[in-house]
């Protein structure tokens, strides 16, 4: 018995730009299931180009773009079809709705098609999913962002997409409220049962909203995995600063032995698990929450086969945390909590212990002059 193939969204597609950049892309995402793919990267990378050229929205220069057995374009045949026939659910950063309309007005704006009795059933299905039957008459400027985000993704899903595509969907919202928003959010885009396809440049919406994620840096997917793992592993450096690791240290193998390293930095000592690379110039990669501090002189036992020696810095405030910079032989960053840094009176000058363990180190090969970025070799980087 043969198994079924699964049903994914191919996409390989070009887009140079008169003057400005070349976007390109090359990746599959699986649509079977409801989970969100997000595309990451810094502002003008190119991320909503790619979401755009799936959507229909922009035509690529050279390319193909395929759901499953459909082909949605192909610069080879000519083919195209138009965004309204791929049945795509898109929502826009700033949600795009129509100031006039009352919330039912706006949700049943994409279900033309049915009949008066269909249009009534499938809205008020829509508003009771996402709270807002209470809402239904009033209209846009009358509501408050999260309420507006919901109609907008009502309005999206309406019409029974395939495939639901987010374009920086908190970004037009305060600090405050994207944060309280994140949560919701995923919660609601998990209830859909429908895959999502998400853009954003910031990482903590990354993180909270995404189960994989491509990297797109230059114009570039760079980097392709699970969020865990490219947060985790990035495949390069300029990966690891889009994706916030504090720590990107210069080093050099010395030695190899039972599937560990030991590299040199700035003339101390580093051991970290052995990622199997054959360059011996390495970048060695870790985030600053990897990093306990103690006390010089406390005498806990730890496992970790990193202790190094180190002198604080600085302290500066990091949200609900401190960022502590440290001198170790060569500077680091380390998190700690509020009662940590009271615990351990850390300021300027404290003399302290950074432990850090081997698996948290994560080794990449040291970019040279001439020779190709290893981002290059990512998975689900284009050729």
């Amino acid at each position: 018995m043969v198994d079924a193939v699964a049903v994914q969204l191919d996409v390989a597609v070009r887009r140079q730009f008169r003057g400005g950049p070349l976007i390109t892309g090359s990746f599959e995402m699986p649509v079977e299931r409801p989970q969100v793919t997000v595309l990451f990267g810094p502002s003008g990378s190119g991320k909503t180009t790619l979401l755009r050229c799936v959507a229909g929205l922009e035509r690529p220069d050279d390319g193909r773009v395929a759901y499953g057995d459909d082909v949605w374009s192909d610069t080879a045949t000519g083919q195209w079809v138009p965004p309204q026939r791929r049945r795509i659910g898109f929502l826009d950063q700033d949600y795009a709705l129509f100031p006039r309309r009352t919330v039912t007005g706006n949700v049943a704006f994409g279900l033309r098609r049915l009949s008066a009795q269909q249009q009534r059933s499938r809205v008020a299905e829509l508003l009771e999913r996402f709270g807002l039957t209470d809402l239904a008459a009033r209209r846009p400027g009358q509501l408050s962002g999260g309420q507006r985000q919901r109609v907008a993704l009502a309005r999206a899903l309406a019409p029974n997409p395939r495939l639901l595509m987010l374009d920086e969907p908190l970004s037009a919202l305060d600090a405050p409220t994207r944060r309280s928003l994140r949560t919701e959010l995923r919660s609601l885009l998990m209830r859909t049962g429908v895959p999502s396809l998400l853009v954003t440049h910031d990482r903590a919406e990354a993180l909270a909203l995404g189960d994989r994620m491509m990297v797109v840096i230059d114009g570039r997917i760079v980097q392709t995995g699970s969020v865990e793992q490219v947060f985790g592993r990035p495949a390069n450096q300029k990966v690891a600063a889009a994706v916030g690791v504090e720590n990107v240290l210069s080093g050099r193998i010395t030695e190899r032995r039972d599937g560990l390293a030991a590299i040199d930095v700035g003339g101390c000592r580093l051991v970290a698990v052995d990622s199997g690379t054959e360059d011996s110039d390495v970048l060695a990669c870790f985030r600053a929450e990897e990093v306990l501090l103690r006390l010089a002189d406390s005498q806990v036992g730890e496992s970790a086969r990193n202790h190094l020696p180190a002198t604080v810095i600085d302290l500066a405030r990091d949200g609900p945390l401190f960022r502590v910079s440290l001198d170790c032989g060569f500077q680091m960053s380390a998190l700690v909590t509020v009662p940590a840094r009271d615990e351990m009176s850390l300021r300027p000058g404290s003399q302290v212990v950074a432990v850090l363990k081997a698996p948290s180190i994560h080794l990449v090969p040291r970019p040279t002059e001439g020779r190709r970025d290893p981002a290059a070799l990512a998975p689900g980087s284009p050729d």
